[in-house]
């Protein structure tokens, strides 16, 4: 018997060795190799479908641009994030934590998509778990097929009786193939069975969606070299104890990586929230102390976040910060510059900061809303609920212009808001477009303090 063929693999960037060596010389992590069979035979796509044909090298000037048609979803915000719709041929990764509805988001789609015929393939639930789901989401496409396999040919096979104009897998991490003699999940198995899905789409113009696990650190399990295999990621974020879910584009052949779909987990599935900026703002019967309302702007959407703060005195000597949804780092910048640069005493309190609805926010034009919020809750002081913000705070405790200022101007303006405090150096003229909110212009924090609380 012919003697097995071993190589290691870095599980975390796929990079191959004859040997075993602590310290990956690609990605220069330590102790991520692992010991794989490998014994490659005939690619199994290849073998059912066929291979494509060669190509001769062309002038660049030579070569006819054809438009890709988009296959149009149901689903909104999945159409807007993947660029107005589903480009043939495309291999998408669908990524996020257990349980935050990746395999829920898919079927939805699979099921309410009635002018497409569907193949979801489950390799983690059987037929009668995915028929409850379905129950409950509400079956709109007869022409959506589930089967629970793991092997590829068998996949493939199915997929040639069927003849479905969208894939679905879930997951990657479950397949494995016969050209590859190692256990499922492994480095190689993940590589070579997206290979294989990658081929199909590319031969037969098929759209294919393959669901990812994450590890511990928030990145998706396996190689790097499958987020370069495929056309697009996709990052379904959110805080499984809240409703709200946020979809992402990390790469994009075919669109923009700045935009962003939410969506609201209900009891039948997951429900597009066309408008969240409502939705994020609670309403209140009388106004509170620390609360302000921030101007954000998240990939093209602008959306009014709720800023919450709480300033008490230090129960136990060291004063505590702690920002939810927010960098905890710049927390410390900004109080640190409205102790240096305003004269305001907060070292010795606890100082608590949080942005509602679960959001997590790096957007820099929200500093003016925390920093007012935080204000607000120290001198016990609120802020009017008409009053939004978009400006950045720099280090001096100047007020600094952001971008897209006029689409957050516009966004205020069709919630009700009065008024509105930017930089006084943002671009000219921009209040005379916008007639039914108040354009406020400010430099200094001081100016900001003196508008809100006289």
């Amino acid at each position: 018997m012919a003697k097995l063929k071993t190589v290691f693999f870095c599980s975390s960037c796929g990079h191959e060795s004859a040997k075993w060596i602590g310290k990956c010389p690609s990605c220069s992590e330590w102790n991520t190799f692992s010991e794989e069979v490998v014994e490659k035979k005939k690619s199994v796509s290849s073998a059912i479908f066929g291979g494509g044909l060669a190509t001769a090298p062309q002038l660049v000037q030579e070569i006819e641009q054809q438009k890709q048609d988009r296959i149009a979803l149901v689903d909104m915000e999945l159409n807007r994030v993947l660029g107005s719709g589903l480009v043939p041929g495309s291999l998408i990764l669908f990524g996020g934590e257990p349980g935050i509805g990746k395999s829920t988001l898919l079927l939805q789609q699979a099921l309410k998509n009635a002018h497409l015929s569907f193949l979801y393939v489950s390799g983690e639930e059987s037929q009668a778990q995915i028929k409850m789901r379905a129950s409950r989401i509400g079956i709109s496409n007869k022409a959506c097929h589930i089967v629970t396999e793991t092997f590829m040919p068998n996949i493939f096979k199915h997929i040639k009786e069927v003849k479905p104009e969208v894939v679905i897998i879930d997951s990657i991490q479950t397949l494995h193939t016969s050209s590859i003699e190692s256990s499922p999940g492994s480095v190689s198995q993940i590589r070579e069975c997206a290979s294989e899905l990658l081929k199909f789409a590319k031969q037969t113009s098929t759209p294919v969606f393959i669901i990812g696990h994450i590890t511990k650190e928030g990145q998706i399990a396996g190689p790097k070299l499958l987020e370069h295999m495929v056309d697009t990621v996709l990052q379904f974020e959110g805080d499984r104890n809240h409703i709200y879910r946020l979809l992402r584009t990390t790469k994009n052949r075919f669109g923009s990586t700045n935009e962003l779909g939410i969506y609201e987990m209900i009891s039948a599935g997951l429900r597009a929230v066309s408008n969240p900026s409502e939705i994020l703002i609670t309403n209140r019967d009388e106004p509170l102390s620390g609360v302000a309302i921030a101007a954000s702007i998240e990939g093209v959407r602008p959306l009014l976040i709720e800023i919450q703060a709480l300033v008490s005195s230090a129960a136990y000597g060291t004063p505590q910060r702690s920002a939810t949804g927010f960098d905890a780092k710049r927390l410390n910048m900004l109080l640190a510059v409205l102790e240096k640069r305003c004269g305001f005493r907060l070292s010795i309190k606890d100082v608590f900061v949080n942005i509602t609805g679960g959001l997590k926010v790096d957007d820099p034009s929200i500093d003016l809303a925390v920093v007012c919020a935080v204000l607000s809750s120290s001198e016990d002081l609120p802020i009017d609920p008409s009053v939004c913000f978009a400006a950045e705070v720099g280090l001096s405790g100047e007020i600094r212009a952001v971008n897209k200022i006029d689409q957050r101007i516009a966004e205020a303006q069709k919630l009700g808001f009065k008024k509105i405090i930017i930089s006084k150096y943002a671009e000219k003229n921009i209040a005379e477009s916008y007639p039914d909110i108040q354009v406020i212009k400010t430099s200094k924090i001081e100016e900001v303090f003196r508008v809100l609380f006289g």
